[in-house]
């Protein structure tokens, strides 16, 4: 991975941290996804995650109901 150096104003920098923290992240990281993003580049921890989301969007939701039961949670299908 490389390093790349920018010219930035004191003022916006400082912001820039204050709400990457708000946020939980960072001003590098924020950075980092944005470039990747603009480039076209795509993360494999990205993807993955995307793929999680989707597969979740797709499974049905019991929330609210019962647990799961322990026998259904080793269900397998045949």
């Amino acid at each position: 991975m490389a390093n790349l150096t920018i010219a930035v104003n004191d003022e916006a920098l400082k912001k820039a941290r204050l709400k990457a923290l708000e946020q939980g992240t960072s001003v590098n990281a924020l950075l980092r996804d944005f470039l990747e993003s603009y480039a076209g580049v795509h993360n494999g921890r990205r993807q993955a995650a995307q793929k999680l989301l989707d597969l979740s969007d797709r499974l049905e939701c019991r929330s609210g109901a019962q647990p799961w039961s322990r026998d259904e949670l080793h269900e397998r299908d045949p």
